[in-house]
């Protein structure tokens, strides 16, 4: 029997962009047994892929060796005799268990220093050819195609169930309109306050039985709270950065009328759950990273300093995102539903 052990990324976004090679290595192998070691937040993009076994989660410090813990990890792992190990961090520290384990075949790609810990190393590509990566991954799957099959999440009955008191507080309404104003990698991702306070108000006023949920972690509840703030009708604007699981929040995804969202993890959630969405980019490139879907819209002013790839805008102006305007997003937005 096939064994596979997939060794997940650590962010959201990239986690979810692991589904189609996940999902062609079931193909490839029917009776395979798919289980993934993964960090706890990522460990619930996990849930929502179908062809995951079984999820193993290891809380492991960023930057950190921790030689001890991951030897111990690697000799519970052994007693499951995986057949093939999939890394998909390029980092040294990722690829360790898999090789302290005894995984026959480790796949992954050349990444940091691991010279025999991966025994079939694929060349990284340059970053000026660097494809999307969901095709990334997908190309250790061994399947050539020139066409990526789209991520594609669904929740799970247990993860349905779980969220049911908050799923029934918003399907009371008609619309849900899902906001996601963070993005973990800083300012120069996330389009101002003030514009999304401007959208969560328009929606409000324009559209009778809507009701507007901000989604975000809890460094991200100020943010929240300034946009609902804002609001002329406090109900219908909920702030819950930082007050629900990643599980109810991907619950609210997949039942929102639409999401706007800066470049983020819940923006590539959304696209997996196939969800109507705006995309909002300033100092990184949708050509890399696009929400993967067909229902989704990205404003992007490609100005002459963007992408600029900067945590921090480097000239003060941060007018890759100031610019975008709130009637051109809410355009974008009935288009995509009606």
């Amino acid at each position: 029997m096939v064994k596979i052990l997939i060794i997940a990324p650590n962010w959201i976004g990239d986690a979810v962009m692991t589904e189609p090679l996940i999902s062609q290595l079931k193909k490839n192998n029917s009776n395979s047994q798919i289980d993934v070691l993964a960090t706890p937040w990522v460990a619930s993009i996990m849930k929502a892929i179908p062809a995951v076994d079984q999820i193993i989660t290891a809380d492991f410090q960023h930057g950190a060796l921790q030689w001890k813990e991951r030897k111990a990890l690697a000799k519970q792992l052994a007693q499951s005799a995986y057949t093939h190990a999939y890394v998909l961090p390029n980092s040294f520290k990722s690829a360790l268990i898999p090789w302290l384990a005894k995984i026959p075949l480790r796949i992954g790609y050349q990444g940091e220093m691991r010279w025999g810990l991966i025994n079939q190393a694929h060349r990284n590509p340059s970053r000026s050819h660097r494809p999307p990566m969901s095709s990334h991954y997908f190309a250790l799957s061994g399947q050539t195609s020139s066409e990526v099959p789209q991520p594609h999440l669904s929740l799970p009955e247990a993860m349905i169930d779980q969220s049911q008191q908050m799923l029934q507080n918003i399907q009371a309404h008609q619309e849900l309109y899902v906001l996601c104003p963070g993005a973990e990698y800083g300012p120069a991702k996330q389009w101002p306050i003030e514009h999304f306070g401007q959208l969560a108000k328009n929606i409000i006023e324009t559209k009778e039985n809507a009701l507007v949920v901000i989604l975000g972690s809890k460094k991200e509840f100020s943010i929240g709270s300034d946009i609902a703030s804002m609001s002329t009708h406090p109900n219908k604007v909920i702030n819950w950065c930082g007050q629900t699981s990643l599980e109810d929040a991907m619950a609210a995804i997949s039942n929102a009328t639409a999401v706007i969202s800066n470049d983020s993890g819940l923006m590539h959630i959304a696209a997996a759950f196939r969800r109507p969405q705006v995309a909002i980019f300033g100092s990184s490139d949708p050509r890399h990273t696009p929400p993967l879907s067909k229902l989704a819209a990205i404003h992007w002013l490609h100005l002459e300093c963007s992408p600029c790839f900067k945590r921090t805008c480097p000239l003060g102006h941060l007018k890759c995102l100031v610019d975008i305007e709130v009637k051109d997003v809410l355009n974008s937005i009935n288009q995509l539903t009606h």
